[in-house]
């Protein structure tokens, strides 16, 4: 065997020395890399193929007061781009992005020329354009292009209750409604997290399905019943294609709570796409606008002047048509001359000179002083943005025909909510309450953060007042002006409305234009419910009593049923004409009749109302001159005055009522 020559020794020594020189120096770099560089490098890494972004946590959800979703959040991507990222002709990619984004070409291409690290494409895409536009990133080799994870607002009835909710912007912030209102409760938690990309700046699928809001916003369950919502805007529809009127408003409470069960304007406006409307759709009418209420506020200077004994049951007025007030003549609505009149009829058929003379019975101090208590002239602070005040007179300032104008419901300016909450108060017994929409907030946790009691404002007037008041007013329902406001099988009372609408910019009325309401509430015997009806500047008849009390009378049908309240007796459905005061009172069958006794001059007997139902008791005792207060409900068993007892008129005989 031979051995190898100098040469080939020298050689293989070359290579070996090469060879470990070589892995030397791999090592070395490895070693530098790792020890001296990895640090810096390893940052580089992260630059590249992870992305710090900010997270937006979804909102909470709104229900309503059974828990139905009206408001939710989910999380959508919105695209921006980086322009000096871009490695393609800018007029290239806005063609092929356009399309896609559903956007004009020449609005994509001018935000790729814009400059700068950062410019908003579009936000918060639906999941299947987001991903077509990862697939064209991807094909086409582009680059500068990045998503950010975003929460969207939903609203799954489309414009239900709109103008309550409100709505979101781009920003996640609540811009109207109860998304402005509780916007900081509602709102998600702002989370900056490191999202792991691709070469193309995509997140990788592992990374971005990791992030869990860590703290979502507050969950708020209103007052408001969607089913009840749903009836009131579908007869708001109907009556504003009917009357082609500007605006319309109903807003219903339960008098007992202060709880906002319904309130819808129109014309209205789908949150989902609020940016195609305007502000006029945007306005929630039953707090942001001021009207002045005509004929409705006749139900709350009734009850000053009844609580103030300025005025009696038994009392008559002289209608001669007409009535000069400091130069100022008034007439009534209709025109007509009612002569010598009770104040049931005044009252059932608004009469305005006979107001006029309550009003100035009272005077401006106790008129003021009662429209205060009863709620006008402050705002109700409800949670909901843009609630107006109203406008009222100061006492000090009041003329006679001030005096005599605003009891009529005339230059002063009130809101819908305002007027809804004072009735009621009426129907709770002369007590107010703080109108509420907002019933609990939950954590995201599902544990509850806080709850809205009632909350009881001040006694306006007596209970007393305010059940002799109610009485009267179902005579405005039953067979006044307001008799198509009625609901088959329950008792209602009630106020049409009607007055000329104030110029938007102030200063004087629009000739022609009116606007028609009712309010009202039941049933009598134990209200559930108040409500408004407001109807804005509609197209031919303009009385409420014509278009405002009908919608009260579709709604308030389908709300009892909803309600499942129960229809009065029948028996009590009967009206029977009221004797004259001098006739005696027919005994049930089963009793013996009691002598008849002839009251001496400015006396009256006390009819036997014994065995009646509530209705004709009432109208009996009313006939005679008499003040009736009512206690529970069915047929009469027994009168604090005896029958055929001889009193001076006006007295009051509270009689007891048991169910058959």
């Amino acid at each position: 065997m031979s051995r190898a020559t100098p040469q080939v020794r020298k050689t293989i020594a070359v290579t070996m020395f090469l060879l470990l020189a070589a892995i030397a120096a791999l090592v070395g770099r490895i070693a530098w890399v790792q020890f001296v560089e990895g640090r810096e490098l390893a940052e580089r890494s992260r630059t590249q193929l992870r992305d710090n972004k900010l997270l937006q946590s979804p909102r909470g959800t709104i229900y309503d007061r059974s828990g139905r979703e009206l408001a939710i959040s989910s999380l959508r991507k919105s695209l921006y781009v980086n322009p000096r990222e871009l490695n393609k002709e800018p007029a290239a990619m806005a063609a092929k992005l356009a399309p896609i984004l559903d956007m004009k070409m020449e609005t994509v291409r001018d935000r790729l020329l814009a400059g700068g690290s950062f410019v908003w494409l579009k936000r918060t895409l639906e999941p299947e354009t987001a991903q077509k536009v990862i697939d064209l990133i991807k094909a086409e080799n582009i680059r500068g292009f990045h998503f950010i994870d975003e929460s969207k607002r939903y609203y799954p009835n489309d414009g239900l209750a709109a103008q309550v909710l409100g709505f979101v912007g781009t920003d996640d912030i609540g811009l109207s409604g109860v998304e402005m209102a509780l916007d900081k409760t509602i709102k998600g938690e702002l989370v900056r997290q490191a999202v792991d990309t691709d070469s193309y700046g995509i997140p990788i699928l592992r990374s971005s399905v990791k992030f869990k809001p860590v703290k979502q916003g507050k969950s708020v369950f209103l007052t408001i019943d969607s089913a009840i919502q749903f009836i009131v805007e579908q007869s708001l529809d109907k009556v504003m294609a009917r009357t082609q009127a500007k605006g319309a408003t109903v807003v219903i409470m339960n008098p007992r709570t202060g709880e906002i069960l319904a309130m819808a304007s129109r014309p209205g406006f789908d949150p989902n796409r609020f940016y195609r409307y305007g502000a006029s759709e945007w306005k929630n009418r039953a707090v942001s606008i001021i009207y002045e209420p005509g004929s409705t506020f006749k139900a709350v200077v009734a009850a000053a002047a009844l609580q103030e004994n300025v005025v009696k049951l038994h009392d008559r007025f002289v209608d001669k048509g007409y009535v000069e007030v400091s130069g100022r003549r008034i007439k009534n609505w209709n025109g007509d001359s009612y002569g010598t009149v009770p104040l049931v009829d005044v009252i059932k058929n608004s009469i305005n000179t006979c107001f006029v003379e309550i009003g100035l019975r009272l005077g401006a101090d106790r008129l003021n002083k009662y429209a205060r208590a009863f709620g006008f002239g402050k705002a109700t602070d409800i949670e909901l943005p843009g609630e107006e005040e109203g406008l009222l007179f100061r006492s000090k300032e009041m003329r006679d025909s001030d005096v005599a104008t605003m009891a009529i419901g005339q230059s002063i300016a009130v809101t819908p909510l305002q007027l809804v909450t004072a009735v009621s108060a009426i129907a709770n017994e002369g007590v107010l309450l703080k109108p509420y929409i907002v019933k609990e907030i939950y954590n995201a946790d599902g544990t509850l953060a806080s709850a809205t009691p009632t909350q009881r404002v001040r006694q306006v007037i007596s209970p007393e007042t305010a059940k002799l008041l109610t009485g009267l007013l179902e005579k405005v329902v039953s067979e006044g002006g307001g008799k198509r406001a009625a609901v088959k099988g329950y008792r209602f009372a009630g106020k049409t409305g009607t007055a000329e609408r104030l110029k938007e910019s102030g200063g004087g009325y629009e000739a022609g234009s009116y606007i028609a309401s009712f309010v009202g509430f039941g049933p009598v015997e134990d209200p559930q419910v108040a409500a408004l009806v407001v109807i804005d500047d509609p197209v031919g008849a303009y009385y409420g009593g014509e278009i405002a009390a009908p919608v009260f009378g579709e709604i308030m049908n389908q709300v009892m049923r909803y309600l499942t309240i129960r229809p009065h007796n029948a028996a009590e459905l009967v009206t029977v004409p009221a004797p004259r005061p001098s006739a005696p009172a027919l005994a049930p069958a089963h009793q013996k009749a009691a002598p008849v006794v002839k009251p001496g001059p400015g006396k009256v007997a006390v009819p036997n109302v014994l065995g009646r139902s509530m209705r004709d008791a009432g109208d009996i005792l009313n006939g005679a001159g008499l003040v009736f207060v009512p206690a529970g409900s069915g047929v009469a068993v027994r009168q604090s005055l005896p029958p055929n007892s001889v009193v001076n008129p006006g007295a009051e005989v509270t009689v007891h009522f048991e169910p058959r």
